[in-house]
């Protein structure tokens, strides 16, 4: 699905007809850009299973690096499944799995120089512990988004909650599969007087971490 805007960090949604759609990842505009910030990799984690907002803060996040001159790419765990992983289910094991390849790929990234945002459920501590190892502490920023139950609920056009708590779906994290919670995270994301904080409000959050630490100061 193609836009008319001529915003080259727009993101959409598009509906393929399975149990996930796919978030298109913010387009690059076609002009060469010069690497001057620290390669990193950020990895989202969800609290839940759906619905607080992993791509939206991802694509809001993109665009602000974007506009500060700076070059990321998104990995979504969505678009994965639909390509890398589409052999994987969401079997215990293949949770691992597919976390796995995700670190590796987005390891690949930050040595290509680039800011790698992997937006993702990852709901195991070990798993993204086992990312972390793959690269230096000082190049992986863990993100986790803390929002309640009810509040992803209250996001779920789709009813999979509802389909979950009614036994249809299984392995469904924060309902039937359990959510590991992190133990050093870099930055806490959390929900404001019940409700889930804008998506720009949250990706400035983050930028202003990366700032703070140096991960965006010219090389």
């Amino acid at each position: 699905m193609r836009s008319n805007t001529s915003d080259p960090t727009v993101c959409h949604s598009i509906n393929v007809g399975s149990r996930f759609p796919t978030q298109q990842t913010p387009r690059k505009s076609k002009a060469k850009v010069l690497i001057l910030h620290k390669s990193l990799s950020i990895f989202e984690t969800l609290r839940l299973k759906l619905n607080a907002g992993k791509s939206t803060l991802a694509c809001s996040l993109s665009r602000e690096l974007y506009n500060r001159g700076k070059l990321s790419y998104i990995l979504d765990g969505d678009n994965l499944r639909h390509g890398l992983n589409i052999d994987l289910g969401f079997k215990a094991e293949d949770r691992v799995e597919n976390i796995r390849r995700v670190g590796e790929v987005a390891k690949l990234f930050a040595d290509a120089g680039l800011i790698c945002i992997a937006s993702l459920i990852s709901p195991y501590r070990k798993d993204r512990d086992a990312c972390r190892e793959m690269m230096r502490d000082s190049s992986f920023i863990e993100v986790y988004m803390n929002m309640s139950l009810q509040l992803c609920e209250a996001r779920d056009p789709k009813g999979l909650y509802k389909l979950a708590r009614a036994g249809k779906i299984k392995g469904f994290t924060g309902i039937d599969d359990p959510y590991e919670s992190p133990l050093n995270c870099e930055i806490e994301l959390k929900e404001k007087e019940g409700k889930c904080p804008s998506p720009v409000a949250m990706a400035e959050e983050v930028i202003s971490y990366l700032e703070d630490k140096g991960f965006l100061q010219n090389q």
